[in-house]
């Protein structure tokens, strides 16, 4: 339990350095490519590249690493590593709307698609495609910074605000860059994400798009923070314009159409039903979410505005959107294309496991560029190995059918923590905690050591969520006393 611990602090510390200074100091092995696995919830694999290293390459990374405080402790990891597990065989294609995908991971409709230097990069690198940045006939201006970060110690963005809006190019320019994409990577997957203010301008993007051979274009009717009035999220929030747009798109064009959803509003399903009705191949979603930060990073010239959330913080709201439009036996056939705080194999993975048939990623790839495909990747194809998952498809909504309404939940059994006194170091967090906001159910003494009332412990498990080193655990499941 401590080498996983320290494995996971330590991996934190790392800066994530391109051209990393420990590995160009390495004759053998990969220190950075081994912290990077470890930072994206690959341990199983990170001793792949470590195990080449001598005693005196890695303390030669060490000498190399140029932390601000202290070098990352590479000879330590190398020692609490487990030993690396076999590589696993599995294949990662599937099916998205009728468009075969090398794997489920997407480029999202951003900033980090807004060029052809850019898409070609991630392509070579991996991506199965790209929701190119969303394409318009305004004028987009944006303003300067436009975007703000709410940070989590070691873990870069907690949450990620953003004012951007959509491609600054001439539509001429994004569709020849679409065209040549295409040309030059067949085998992948090339969406243009476009938006329209009328009927016209719907109808002359998406015919723009497929005449330059696009695989499928998406609706963008969910950008919060567009500048003019009934574009964007004004019109994802109203069912009948999604539907009336989704429609005439689809008249006008061939190739798969795909809405694309915002949270902006109480509940998606309605409006996803509308865009269903109107003949929608599939549902992105979601959107970023309207907020505010007011951060020095936030203010552009004095003055803050509402504009969009995302990363890590906003995955929860997401998967909530999605399982609500997967369990609609009516949309049973509607494809859905996950976005929201992905930043790691296990979160795509969730998405997969409530319905979607691929994933769409961007703040993480702000953050950490378009390398971290390698452990998306690395990461499912493992899972699928270990758990004997022959095809990507088979995992699509298997979880759907552990989701009930709250009125169907056992309410009349519980499940006590137990403390693990081996793991525990006698922190006390669990007991402030439960005497602040719990129910007084642990104490903790001179001995420092906390230890469970049962008598008032009504198994909310507070304190589990708290516990820094996971000391905490679940007993089985008892009926509830009288």
């Amino acid at each position: 339990m401590y080498d996983q611990l320290f494995l996971r602090e330590e991996a934190a510390r790392c800066l994530l350095c391109a051209d990393a200074p420990c590995t160009r100091a390495c004759r053998q092995g990969d220190p950075a490519r081994a912290v990077r696995a470890l930072r994206f919830d690959n341990a199983a694999l990170a001793g792949r590249w470590l195990a080449p290293c001598s005693a005196d390459d890695l303390a030669a990374a060490e000498a190399a690493c140029i932390h601000y405080d202290r070098p990352v402790r590479l000879r330590e990891i190398a020692r609490a590593l487990p030993a690396p597990a076999p590589e696993k065989e599995a294949s990662l294609a599937i099916d998205f709307c009728g468009l075969p995908c090398e794997n489920p991971f997407f480029l999202a409709s951003s900033a980090i698609c807004t060029n052809y230097e850019m898409v070609a990069a991630a392509l070579e690198a991996g991506w199965a495609g790209v929701f190119y940045k969303t394409i318009c006939l305004q004028e987009i201006r944006e303003v300067s910074p436009r975007f703000d970060a709410v940070h989590d110690a070691g873990r870069g963005f907690a949450g990620f605000r953003n004012m951007e809006q959509l491609s600054e190019n001439p539509p001429a320019k994004d569709f020849g860059i679409l065209h040549r994409l295409k040309q030059t990577y067949p085998s992948k997957i090339i969406v243009a994400s476009i938006m329209g203010n009328t009927d016209s301008e719907w109808i002359e993007l998406a015919k723009r798009a497929e005449t330059a051979g696009v695989d499928a274009v998406e609706l963008n009717f969910s950008c919060p923070q567009m500048r003019l009035a009934g574009m964007g999220s004004d019109v994802g929030q109203n069912a009948e314009l999604v539907t009336y747009y989704t429609a005439i798109v689809k008249n006008a064009v061939s190739i798969p159409v795909i809405p694309k959803m915002t949270p902006n509003i109480a509940t998606m399903t309605s409006v996803a039903m509308g865009a269903y009705f109107a003949g929608a191949d599939g549902i992105s979603a979601i959107n970023t979410i309207k907020s505010v930060t007011l951060g020095e990073d936030a203010e552009v010239d004095g003055k803050f505005t509402i504009s969009g959330y995302s990363g890590r913080a906003v995955k929860p709201v997401a998967l909530r959107f999605i399982v609500e439009m997967a369990k609609n036996s009516v949309m049973k056939n509607l494809q859905l294309s996950g976005i929201g705080g992905i930043e790691t194999w296990r979160d795509a993975l969730e998405f997969i496991q409530l319905g979607c048939r691929n994933v769409q990623v961007c703040t993480a790839v702000m953050q950490y560029g378009y390398r971290i495909i390698d452990d998306l990747v690395a990461g499912l194809r493992q899972w699928m190995g270990e758990n004997g998952v022959a095809q990507l498809a088979d995992t699509v909504g298997s979880r759907l059918d552990a989701f009930a309404p709250p009125a169907e939940l056992d309410r009349d059994s519980m499940v006590f923590p137990v403390i693990d006194r081996d793991v525990c170091v006698g922190c006390g967090r669990c007991y402030l905690s439960c005497r602040d906001g719990g129910h007084q159910a642990i104490s903790f003494g001179e001995d420092r050591r906390p230890h469970v009332i049962g008598t008032k412990c009504v198994g909310c498990h507070l304190c589990r969520l708290v516990c820094p080193t996971g000391a905490i655990g679940p007993a089985k499941r008892i009926p509830k006393r009288s």
